[in-house]
């Protein structure tokens, strides 16, 4: 999705390339009618930044970005909901009712942009990783780090070595233990979170195959990890660290728990049969009973 892209990659463009992102992110259908000239203009730059442009974010020329928009422009008109939502922020002067209905379009944006843009190659070397992982170490801090405690869990439920680190010296001693055989995993919505780098940066010193989860795919945490898996939120105002980010990453991170459950199915259907009994006497007794 080239609008999804275009976002993932804005910050590790040059300025000029980035006014000429931002009028695409902000006019995707307008810009889809503008010739490159009309295009480098309103970016205050030149036909050659356009083109610069293009091969930045892996298309062949503008004609071929113009189609690409034009197509996106067409889906988004066929959705209802968009008009209300697409490209918007949450202003001061919103009622509620509007609030609602931006978050909970964004949210649902980003889940849907998540899965469309996920690099199946990718996520299939990632669980072949993790599935065959002497240990597994999660890195992440702030909003990242309940994802990294979900991830965590769901591993360790089905008999996977696994821990979440969101403390940044715990991360680091953790970090020098692993190697060859091992499996760290970066998450980070920028990709440049200091004390998930650190920790990250570490594990990959030691040998452990290194897996990012970030919304940039040029970000440092993207260029430092041997594998790389991209989500697809947009933050806003209000709402940097969002929950759209987070429910993104958390897509993800169920896509690669199934993938592995899957690659360890006859493991994983029976750690989960005694995770589920060993609590199933902290439930009520009519949920007992329902087993």
């Amino acid at each position: 999705m080239t609008v999804v892209r275009i976002r993932g990659l804005l910050p590790s463009l040059s300025r000029a390339e980035q006014r000429v992102g931002r009028i695409i992110l902000d006019e995707a259908a307008t810009a889809a009618q503008m010739t490159i000239t009309e295009l480098a203009k309103r970016a205050d730059t030149s036909e050659t930044t356009v083109i610069r442009f293009c091969r930045a974010i892996g298309v062949s020329g503008y004609p071929e970005l113009r189609l690409r928009l034009a197509a996106e422009a067409g889906r988004v008109r066929r959705d209802d909901r968009a008009h209300e939502a697409v490209g918007s922020d949450i202003s001061r002067c919103d009622d509620l009712a509007q609030v609602v209905r931006t978050i909970a379009y964004a949210d649902a944006r980003a889940v849907e942009d998540t899965a469309a843009q996920l690099d199946l190659d990718a996520l299939e070397r990632v669980v072949t990783a993790i599935a065959a992982a002497r240990r597994i170490d999660i890195y992440g801090v702030g909003a990242s780090a309940f994802v990294a405690q979900d991830f965590q869990q769901k591993l360790h439920r089905i008999g996977l070595t696994a821990y979440a680190w969101s403390d940044v010296h715990v991360a680091l001693t953790s970090a020098a233990l692993l190697g060859p055989g091992d499996v760290a995993v970066g998450i980070s919505h920028t990709g440049t979170t200091m004390d998930t780098m650190e920790a990250f940066t570490e594990a990959g010193r030691r040998g452990a195959t290194t897996v990012a989860l970030t919304n940039f795919p040029k970000s440092p945490i993207a260029r430092a990890a041997a594998l790389v898996l991209t989500t697809a939120a947009r933050e806003t105002t209000y709402r940097s660290g969002a929950m759209a980010s987070r429910l993104a990453q958390l897509t993800v991170v169920d896509c690669v728990f199934v993938g592995v459950a899957q690659r360890t199915y006859d493991r994983t259907r029976t750690a989960l049969e005694a995770t589920r009994e060993a609590v199933r006497g902290r439930r009520t007794k009519a949920e007992r009973g329902r087993g």
